[in-house]
């Protein structure tokens, strides 16, 4: 199969395409898990340039590189403000470029990772892009459903901030390559772009939480994104506005398995943590194998 240079969005992948990389990942992850080292990347370089704060995305990265024999350096959200004070993104990817073998850039403007992907000597993998997408993140969830539940007929509700989060933006086409079964659960004002919609054919529905909780295989909870809000009396309107907990799955399909890209706020309780549905710490470490794949793919 032949390897794609960047990784921008989950648009660039076809459904065989992102089965082979979780087919990699399945491959990656005894080391992964520190069960031997891996060298197919010794000697190489990763540039995490990163204009937004990160901490499970920045060291899921660092974890994956340095697990395959391969070095990070780092330039953090605050290094990058004083970069910004005068130097342009495309310079800036251009003089990283000269440092490192692949560039991992997350950027609070949409379509800042495909800009930057157009002046790079270097590929350039997405870690999020404003509201746009997060394609590794994607993967990884896809990952973490087909290795605690299955993609196969795939029942799955959304909930929570749809409208900001490129999280989900990204997981629902994706989703629709698998011909899943996708339910949006959120407030008026968090609901899914009509404009987004417009663009995605599948089956796509808006439900309430407690209409289908006993059917679906997945639930994917979001938090409402402070960060996001132009506005930020609208936060306040929706602030605390939904919630997850023990109770709330005392109707749940015994199988359901709940998601969260994390970090989490009060949307679900520490209650569920407890029971047998919480797969979102496991969900982590998946991002571990699924960005070790990535970066095997785009550098060799």
């Amino acid at each position: 199969m032949a390897h794609f240079r960047h990784l921008i969005s989950i648009d660039d992948l076809s459904r065989a395409d992102i089965l082979y990389i979780l087919d990699r990942a399945e491959e990656y992850e005894e080391i992964a898990m520190g069960r031997g080292m891996g060298r197919v990347l010794e000697g190489k370089l990763l540039a995490n340039v990163f204009f937004e704060p990160s901490t499970r995305t920045r060291m899921s990265f660092e974890v994956a590189m340095k697990r395959l024999g391969g070095d990070v350096i780092n330039m953090t959200a605050q290094e990058a403000s004083s970069v910004a004070k005068g130097e342009s993104l495309a310079d800036t990817v251009r003089v990283v470029g000269k440092y490192a073998d692949v560039i991992v850039l997350r950027h609070p403007l949409e379509g800042a990772a495909r800009f930057a992907a157009e002046h790079s000597e270097v590929p350039v993998i997405n870690a999020g892009d404003g509201a746009g997408q997060h394609p590794t993140q994607t993967l990884l969830d896809l990952y973490t459903i087909r290795k605690e539940s299955s993609l196969d007929e795939l029942k799955i509700a959304l909930m929570g901030d749809l409208k900001y989060s490129r999280t989900v933006h990204s997981l629902i086409k994706a989703l629709t390559l698998f011909d899943a079964e996708i339910y949006l659960v959120s407030p008026p004002s968090l609901a899914l772009p009509e404009d987004f919609l417009e663009g995605v054919r599948g089956k796509i529905y808006t439900a309430q939480l407690d209409e289908i909780i006993e059917e679906i295989d997945v639930l994917y909870v979001t938090r409402i994104q402070k960060e996001r809000f132009p506005d930020e009396e609208e936060y306040k309107k929706v602030a605390g506005s939904y919630k997850v907990t023990a109770e709330t799955l005392r109707k749940a399909n015994r199988s359901l398995i709940i998601m969260h890209p994390l970090p989490r706020v009060d949307e679900i309780d520490v209650s569920v943590d407890r029971t047998r549905h919480a797969k979102y710490f496991q969900q982590t470490f998946y991002g571990v194998p699924v960005r070790m794949a990535i970066l095997s793919e785009v550098m060799l």
